[in-house]
């Protein structure tokens, strides 16, 4: 570990701007220190600064089982702190996670919001990292856009075993073009159509190798087929676990048509906290279902989006084509209207992905309204088995539980109706005297 402690921070090549607001510590109380953080495989450098952008300190250390200790012990002595860390979902994850677990604070800076800082500077400090950890704190200072990191949950897990899914599928479909490829030059045209592991076995068994080369290519060819049949057998595994979870999470994606465990999985790891979207339309400008406008003077032109979360757009696009190929059901007949409307089958298809896109925006808001009754429920029932006590003895004895009906405590505040009082007889008058 090398450390770099005290002036060296103040003297980054990184100009600065001071607001001229009193700080808190110049008006007698707790200073708020932003500690920006870049993150690397092998290292992390920290740079501490307070509210005029002024630096405190620098701290560079290797990453190792104790890098939380090390930056804790170190800016112990700023009692009011936050950590920002650049990429806190790639190579700042597991620091920024082990931060949170420790009680700190911490947001989320992302790289472009960091790369602007320095642009913005006047092109003579040199790239390094102390100064662009100097910018990343400077960033999480001065933007309203980071966020704060929160702890994984079971989104995380459903991305976990999504991606490991996803990554079984790519590496099967590598080795089943390396199978057809092998047995195109044994047998002419090969297999047609999707590839089994029992299929090319049949094939290669009937096949007798006239030469040393096609001898070789039959054993690579078996050991594609083994490789072949190792795969199937953990991608069904991958399937049952994740859908395993998906039940578990009691989610209500899958109710929509298309929409299988490993879908749901999709969406909900890659979504993350439906709650940060406020609308529809920002979900949908997220997963690449929204038109981006090209507009220049009167011509006003909407194209595909090629931005947002594109396993989101895969997951979303996979629904989208099996709702097309199922006649009867509501994508289907939304693409047909399209179509008779006068849409291309590309422009039918952009229009009901972002259809699809609502749909999934709408479960999610439910699922999240689900979650948070039953935690109040928790909540509620937790604090009903807590018995409260009483500061001083109760002046009347405790009685025990009575089968009698406790009278109603409204009975007392119910007005009676008003009854007007009866109207007196006038009285005879007296008669005069003779």
């Amino acid at each position: 570990m090398w450390l770099k402690r005290g002036a060296s921070a103040g003297q980054s090549e990184i100009r600065h701007a001071h607001r001229g607001l009193p700080s808190r510590a110049d008006q007698g109380g707790d200073m708020s220190v932003m500690i920006g953080v870049d993150a690397h495989k092998a290292s992390h450098t920290a740079v501490a600064i307070d509210e005029s952008e002024r630096g405190l300190g620098e701290l560079t250390i290797r990453a190792s089982a104790g890098q939380v200790e090390q930056l804790l012990a170190w800016a112990e002595p700023f009692a009011e702190r936050t950590w920002a860390i650049e990429g806190a979902g790639g190579l700042g994850y597991l620091l920024a996670q082990q931060l949170l677990s420790a009680g700190e604070r911490v947001v989320d800076v992302q790289p472009k919001l960091a790369s602007r800082v320095r642009l913005l500077q006047s092109g003579k400090s040199n790239k390094n990292d102390p100064n662009d950890a100097r910018s990343i704190a400077v960033a999480a200072l001065r933007s309203r856009a980071v966020k704060e990191v929160s702890a994984e949950d079971h989104a995380a897990v459903l991305r976990v075993w999504a991606k490991r899914n996803t990554d079984l599928g790519r590496l099967r479909n590598k080795v089943a073009c390396r199978l057809h490829s092998v047995l195109c030059e044994l047998v002419p045209a090969g297999i047609a159509g999707e590839i089994s592991a029992a299929h090319a076995r049949s094939l290669l068994a009937a096949l007798e190798p006239a030469s040393a080369v096609e001898a070789a290519r039959v054993e690579l060819a078996r050991d594609l087929i083994e490789d072949l049949v190792r795969l199937d057998e953990q991608m069904k595994a991958s399937r049952k676990r994740i859908a395993t979870t998906v039940a578990a999470s009691g989610t209500t994606l899958t109710d929509l048509y298309g929409v299988g465990p490993v879908v749901a999985a999709m969406v909900i790891g890659h979504t993350k906290d439906v709650g940060r979207f406020a609308t529809k339309d920002r979900y949908a400008s997220y997963t690449g279902t929204a038109p981006i406008e090209v507009a220049s003077g009167p011509r006003q032109v909407h194209r595909v989006s090629k931005r947002g979360n594109r396993q989101l757009n895969h997951a979303i696009h996979i629904v989208a084509v099996t709702q097309i190929r199922n006649r009867g059901t509501e994508g289907r007949i939304y693409f047909d209207r399209k179509i008779a409307e006068g849409k291309t089958g590309k422009e039918a298809l952009r229009a009901l992905k972002r259809r699809i896109s609502d749909a999934l925006y709408r479960q999610l808001q439910i699922d999240a309204e689900r979650r948070r009754e039953a935690e109040a429920k928790r909540a509620r029932e937790g604090n009903r088995g807590a018995a409260l006590q009483p500061a001083r003895p109760a002046l009347t004895p405790n009685t025990g539980s009575s089968d009698k009906p406790l009278p109603d405590p409204r009975s007392d505040y119910v007005r009676r109706p008003h009854r007007a009082p009866a109207a007196r007889r006038p009285r005879p008058k007296a008669r005069a005297r003779a």
